[in-house]
C-alpha cells in the first residue's frame, strides 16, 4: 500500500533555508525535496524536452519509489494536438520519449490538452494513444466543458481512455473558486486556472489528482477532505494513487502535501508514514 504525494516542482525560492537547505547545487536539489514528498510534476519538460543527461542526474537523485508526472510538450498538446507525424524520427516526441528513457517506469506522462480539444478531437487520442510506446504510464488531462457537462461525452473519454489503461487527470479547482480571492497569488489564479466541476472517478491502478487550494493553509486543508476520503477508499481497492497539492502562492505546499497524506493515514492506519525530512541546516548543540 503507497500513497505518492507531492508538489508542482521540487526547487522554489520561499522553500530555500526555510523547508530546504540553502544553497545546493542542482544536482542535490530533487534529492532534497524527496525527502518531504515522493512524487512531483514535471511541468517544464512542456516548455523545453530537457537533455538525457539531465534526465539521467533526476533518475540519480529520486528513490526508487519516486515518482514523476511529466508533462508532455507544447508542440505535441498545443501546436500539433497529437498529430499522427509526431512519431517521426526527429519530431519533438520522438526526443522527448528518448530524453526521458531514464527514469523508466517512475515516469507517469502527463497529456494535458487544451480547453479547445472537445470531443470531435477524441479520434486524434485515441490513435495518439494507440501508438506511444509502453512501459510508462499514461495520465489524460482534459479541460473542455462539455467532457464535464455531458454525461454520453464524459462515458465516450472513460471508454476510450479505460481501454488505452490511461487515467483521467482532474484539477480539482473547486475551493479556489468558492469565494473570492484575498491574496494577490489568489488573484492571479483566478485569471489562469479552469473553473471545471470535481471528478473522482478512478479509471486504472494508478489515479492521478491535482488539487489547488488557497493560500490559508487551514482553508486549503478544509477543502481537500472529500480527496482524503476517496483516496483511502482508493487504497482499500488496491489501487496506487498520487496527489498533488497546489496552493496559489505554493509557499508551503510540501508541508502540506505531507500533512494530506497523513490526514490519509488517519482513515487508513496501515499505510506507512513518510519519511523525516533532511534537515535544513547543521545540528546544533542548543
Amino acid at each position: 500500500m503507497r500513497l505518492h504525494v507531492g508538489c508542482a516542482m521540487w526547487t522554489f525560492g520561499p522553500w530555500q533555508g526555510r523547508l530546504l537547505p540553502h544553497p545546493l547545487p542542482p544536482r542535490e536539489r530533487l534529492a532534497a525535496y524527496a525527502t518531504w514528498c515522493n512524487a512531483v510534476e514535471g511541468n517544464t519538460t512542456f516548455y523545453a524536452t530537457p537533455s538525457r543527461a539531465t534526465v539521467e542526474t533526476w533518475a540519480a537523485q529520486a528513490p526508487d519509489d519516486f515518482r514523476f508526472l511529466l508533462k508532455l510538450p507544447k508542440p505535441v498538446t498545443h501546436e500539433r494536438r497529437l498529430a499522427p507525424d509526431l512519431f517521426s524520427p526527429g519530431s519533438a516526441l520522438h526526443g522527448f520519449f528518448s530524453a526521458i528513457e531514464p527514469l523508466g517506469w517512475n515516469a507517469a506522462l502527463w497529456v494535458q490538452l487544451p480547453a479547445s480539444f472537445g470531443p470531435a478531437d477524441l479520434p486524434a487520442l485515441a490513435a495518439f494513444l494507440g501508438r506511444v510506446p509502453q512501459g510508462y504510464r499514461y495520465a489524460v488531462e482534459v479541460r473542455h466543458p462539455a467532457f464535464f457537462a455531458d454525461p454520453k461525452t464524459e462515458q465516450t473519454l472513460e471508454k476510450l481512455l479505460t481501454e488505452a489503461d490511461a487515467e483521467w487527470v482532474p484539477f480539482d479547482t473547486t475551493v479556489l473558486y468558492e469565494t473570492p480571492p484575498t491574496t494577490d497569488a489568489e488573484r492571479e489564479a483566478w485569471t489562469k486556472k479552469p473553473r471545471l466541476p470535481r471528478r473522482t472517478r478512478a479509471l486504472t491502478r494508478f489515479p492521478v489528482v491535482r488539487y489547488i487550494g488557497r493560500d490559508d493553509g487551514e482553508r486549503t486543508a478544509e477543502g481537500w477532505q472529500p480527496w482524503a476520503d476517496t483516496t483511502a477508499e482508493w487504497l482499500r481497492e488496491g489501487r496506487s494513487p498520487t496527489v498533488f497539492i497546489h496552493t496559489p502562492d505554493n509557499v508551503d505546499a510540501p508541508v502540506l502535501a505531507r500533512r494530506f497524506h497523513e490526514d490519509v493515514r488517519r482513515r487508513v492506519p496501515e499505510l506507512a508514514a513518510l519519511g523525516e525530512p533532511m534537515p535544513v541546516g547543521p545540528p546544533t548543540l542548543f
